[in-house]
């Protein structure tokens, strides 16, 4: 008798975490919390320039964007950090006018030396801009393109390892070198990861919550196909950018058999998106799970005052309340209306402060969500085939369009 089938089973807890356990040689991301960080320092101490300017695009500066927006208005940072991340010229333009670029230092990334944006940006700053060791430090690959060009012109080098793919590599030199360059303490990221990291991995904590969430999505991907997650805070609008791209870009992909799998991400920002996507959430079908995100202090107390003029609006009880309790508080509702509906799978993470650990712990564990969630769909999550062929169109059209 023979068999042969052309469907996959969902593997057991312990067969996924020791798929992941064997991969650590294989995927960089894995070493990051437990690299030397003195190189990125020294680099660091001999950047005068007030104005940091990141050039690369998606996973070369998604991550470190999230960080940064996240950190920025409770840090309230001296140096400035700007990301030119898109070739549309309007935004080009809206970027140079906010800077002095000849008082800048440049941070030119591409993981593979060669992609069309950044070093387009690059080439064009470079007609305006004369690079040197003092104004310029590259990171790639070693050996490509780009890590050849900061060899020719002597500027400074990073290695970006072929191990790390792009969307995994904010706590690498990617992310890494800009936050340092404008004095976010590194050293509290890594110290994030590596309680993620560990905790994981001596099957603590974290461990429990990411590898049953991870086993829940998969075990129900044909119904709750969409994942949300309902961010209350402007200080998540590029984590959940940043989140979009790891989620998609990972998770979409042909298995083993060559079925295609995805999960689809949206990202939503409270209380602004309670207008608009709730209702689809509250009265549209039920192919949505949704995580929300809190942050407990944001370290802001500005307060709405008593006003007798306004008592026309029967409002009283918002008076002498704090805007960061309004805010929870509006996430709160918006929690408990979606468990009264009680087909709607959502969980809850609360972060209780703004700072460094919290942010690093917080991308460390969807990084970890997301390499779990491949090994249960046997998928290459540290892969993107599915962009290439667009790029190729593109470089033929380049070449054959004058």
């Amino acid at each position: 008798m023979e068999y042969s089938r052309n469907f996959y089973e969902i593997l057991s807890n312990e067969k996924i975490f020791q798929k992941i356990v064997s991969s650590k040689d294989k995927v960089g991301y894995f070493d990051l919390p437990y690299q030397n960080i003195s190189d990125i320092d020294k680099r660091c101490s001999e950047i005068n320039q007030k104005h940091i300017v990141v050039v690369g695009i998606g996973g070369s500066s998604l991550g470190t964007k999230a960080i940064y927006n996240f950190l920025r208005d409770t840090k309230k940072f001296d140096k400035t950090l700007t990301f030119l991340d898109t070739i549309d010229p309007l935004n080009i333009d809206r970027e140079f006018e906010s800077i002095d670029l000849n008082e800048a230092h440049y941070i030119v990334i591409s993981k593979s030396g060669n992609t069309i944006e950044p070093i387009s940006i690059f080439q064009y700053l470079s007609s305006i801009i004369n690079f040197t060791n003092a104004n310029c430090t590259v990171i790639s690959e070693k050996n490509s393109p780009l890590h050849q060009f900061s060899v020719n012109k002597n500027l400074s080098f990073f290695e970006l390892s072929s191990k790390v793919g792009g969307r995994f590599s904010v706590f690498s030199a990617v992310g890494l070198l800009p936050l340092r360059a404008i004095d976010v303490d590194i050293s509290e990221l890594l110290r994030g990861c590596k309680e993620v990291h560990e905790s994981f991995f001596n099957k603590d904590f974290y461990y429990d919550h990411i590898i049953n969430k991870a086993r829940f999505l998969v075990e129900n991907k044909s119904r709750f196909s969409i994942n949300i997650i309902f961010s209350y805070s402007s200080i998540f609008q590029c984590f959940n950018k940043w989140f979009v791209q790891l989620w998609a870009e990972s998770l979409g992909k042909k298995n083993i058999n060559n079925t295609k799998q995805g999960l689809t991400p949206i990202s939503l920002l409270g209380p602004e998106d309670q207008h608009s996507f709730l209702q689809l959430i509250m009265d549209g079908p039920r192919d949505k799970t949704i995580t929300f995100f809190k942050v407990d202090n944001l370290g802001i107390d500005t307060a709405i005052p008593e006003n007798e003029d306004f008592d026309i609006f029967s409002l009283n009880f918002i008076n002498n309340r704090k805007f960061n309790d309004l805010i929870n508080l509006q996430a709160d509702a918006t929690v408990q209306a979606i468990l009264n509906q009680k087909d709607i799978p959502c969980d809850v993470i609360s972060i209780p402060e703004v700072n460094e650990y919290n942010i690093a712990t917080l991308m460390y564990r969807y990084q970890l969500l997301v390499s779990c969630i491949g090994a249960f769909l046997q998928i290459d999550p540290y892969n993107q085939p599915g962009v290439e062929e667009g790029k190729l169109i593109l470089k033929k059209m380049l070449k054959n369009v004058k």
